[in-house]
């Protein structure tokens, strides 16, 4: 007779989209194993600190409350009621056009809750620390995959080898779990790194996201709780990598003038509240979102660029039908059946995504005035047709798009 398993499923990956997943699977009674090489930094001032937020979009929360996180997390978020573009395409660095996209054209909710990265990691490992059903081993990952038709075994980086129905890739856009089962990926790299980072600013962001497209790439604030009793946000500032660089090693007096230019004062004099985090942007999306015993998750099936909301909103997508389907099929979640359906439920919407993601980030980048123009146009007929606005929006936050 065969030993039992060690684990239903194991996780590689302890990055927020893993962690949600052990807090989300081990609430639904499943025994998890979790595993990351790099212990989670909890601490917003610790090297090493992830300085990006998560913006939730409306679909997440319900998710969220089921993994028994959302209690702990609603008092930290700030809610995001309105979506604002603003086009700084002319000639010079000002705002001649402005849309907002409100979230009350479609519902009564906003559109999501903004959230550090840091901060999520902190509240997540917590919550895992009082289920009984999952195990959270930082510092240490996963080293060799073995499958069968029937079980999976996965060697870690403590020596030890763990015998599972499933594994959980959620271990990064470079996934060992993935290479290991011969999955590729194509990429699409657009010479582009984003800069992370929050601000405060003496102008109240009255819960409204704001996306400043000139050349380059978004300037996007985005809301957070009040800091040292000013209004913050988050900021992601994508620019061409050189530019990038040369951004991040600027002194901060300089740096607060560079971005004070870049956001056209809309916000008052922004100061840098946080250190600056720098990260390549690319689109990458894999072959399949399965192999034999494996799911592949958040970044290790797909990496879009920073817009819209839209990154671990995906993988938040991937984790409910995961989720869904290892509840019918809870004596065998790893099966191939199971796995295929998986594959079926997310690989073609990802891939819709991701193309639309890739379109609005090369949008973004135009340095020609007139296709900054025409850009510019473009939103504004957009914007001006309420069907297509509301469509937008509808879409933007999860609605199927095929």
């Amino acid at each position: 007779m065969a030993r039992d398993f060690d684990y239903d499923m194991v996780i590689s990956g302890g990055g927020v989209a893993g962690l949600t997943a052990a807090c989300l699977l081990g609430n639904e009674g499943f025994k998890v194993l979790c595993v990351d090489p790099a212990p989670p930094i909890t601490d917003s001032e610790a090297d090493g600190a992830d300085m990006r937020t998560t913006a939730f979009l409306q679909p997440a929360r319900e998710l969220l409350a089921d993994a028994g996180l959302w209690a702990t997390l609603e008092p930290h978020a700030a809610a995001l009621r309105i979506m604002r573009i603003v086009d700084a395409g002319g000639p010079d660095p000002v705002a001649r056009q402005q849309r907002d996209f409100d979230s009350t054209e479609i519902g009564d909710l906003p559109f999501g809750w903004n959230l550090p990265n840091w901060l999520l990691r902190r509240e997540m490992v917590a919550r895992i620390a009082a289920l009984d059903t999952v195990e959270f081993r930082p510092g240490t990952g996963t080293t060799a995959l073995f499958t069968r038709l029937n079980e999976a075994r996965v060697s870690l980086s403590d020596g030890t080898r763990v015998r599972t129905k499933l594994v959980i890739a959620a271990d990064g856009r470079d996934s060992a779990m993935r290479r290991a089962a011969g999955i590729g990926v194509k990429v699409t790299r657009y010479g582009q790194k984003a800069l992370a980072f929050a601000v405060t600013h003496p102008v109240p962001h009255e819960n409204v996201s704001t996306e400043i497209h000139r050349s380059g790439g978004p300037f996007t604030l985005v809301p957070l709780p009040d800091r040292d009793g000013l209004p913050c946000s988050g900021v992601v500032w994508m620019e061409d990598g050189p530019r990038a660089m040369e951004l991040a090693a600027m002194p901060v007096a300089d740096f607060e003038a560079e971005m004070l230019r870049r956001s056209c004062g809309l916000f008052g004099p922004l100061t840098l509240a946080t250190r600056r985090a720098v990260w390549p942007i690319i689109t990458q999306v894999a072959e399949r979102m399965a192999g034999q015993r494996l799911a592949l998750l958040a970044e290790a099936a797909h990496v879009v660029p920073p817009i819209g909301a839209q990154g671990l909103n995906m993988s938040l997508g991937d984790l409910r039908a995961l989720r869904d389907l290892a509840l019918a099929h809870r004596d065998d979640p790893g099966r191939a059946e199971v796995l295929e359906a998986y594959h079926k439920a997310r690989h073609g919407e990802v891939r819709i995504r991701a193309a639309g993601i890739d379109a609005l980030n090369r949008a973004s980048q135009i340095q020609a005035q007139p296709m900054r123009d025409l850009r510019a146009a473009g939103l504004s007929a957009l914007y001006g047709a309420a069907p297509v606005r509301k469509l937008l929006m509808q879409m933007g936050l999860g609605a199927r798009t095929g």
